[in-house]
């Protein structure tokens, strides 16, 4: 079957960054809703017409990716805003952060806490790979048709580096 939207993609890759740094490397087939919200669009418009066994090799500029880094997604808060148990490299949402703390983000911008000092935080909004030139190798390993109710929600519940809030004091993800 050929792969067009709407479908459902079974993958591996290896992810790169543009010095050759493996970021990730995804060995066992996982699905993707093609035309929804589980892939990124040049990843999505690169898959269509390809079949089982294709394997590809794509370049993608921050703008087909994650962004270029937004300086003005970076905030400072006060220790004293955030919960005890929070720790460098937590995910946290916005709306889940007295109001002040992060003036201009929005209520479900999710942020990184990137570094902790005794009065302050810094919290960043943009995603871990804004501003990273990404190389992706990937194959095909399956291709199927996508069921009403995949269509419908536009996932099957993966998502290229999706990222999740954690509850402080938690070490999972949510």
């Amino acid at each position: 079957m050929e792969i067009h939207t709407p479908c459902v993609v079974a993958l591996t890759w290896k992810l790169k960054d543009s010095l050759g740094e493996t970021l990730d490397e995804l060995d066992e087939p996982v699905e993707f809703l093609v035309g929804g919200g589980d892939l990124l669009p040049a990843i999505d418009r690169a898959l269509q017409g390809h079949e089982p066994g294709a394997e590809m090799h794509l370049n993608l500029e921050p703008e087909d990716a994650f962004g270029d880094y937004d300086e003005t997604l970076v905030y400072l808060a006060p220790r004293s805003t955030l919960p005890e148990s929070v720790e460098e490299g937590m995910l946290v949402e916005a709306s889940a952060l007295p109001k002040e703390t992060v003036e201009g983000a929005a209520a479900d911008a999710l942020l990184t806490i990137t570094e902790l000092y005794p009065e302050h935080a810094v919290l960043d909004g943009n995603h871990p790979l804004a501003g990273i030139a990404l190389r992706l190798d990937l194959k095909v390993v399956a291709v199927r048709e996508a069921t009403e109710e995949e269509v419908e929600s536009g996932t099957v519940g993966s998502g290229f580096f999706r990222l999740q809030p954690m509850a402080p004091g938690s070490d999972q993800l949510h």
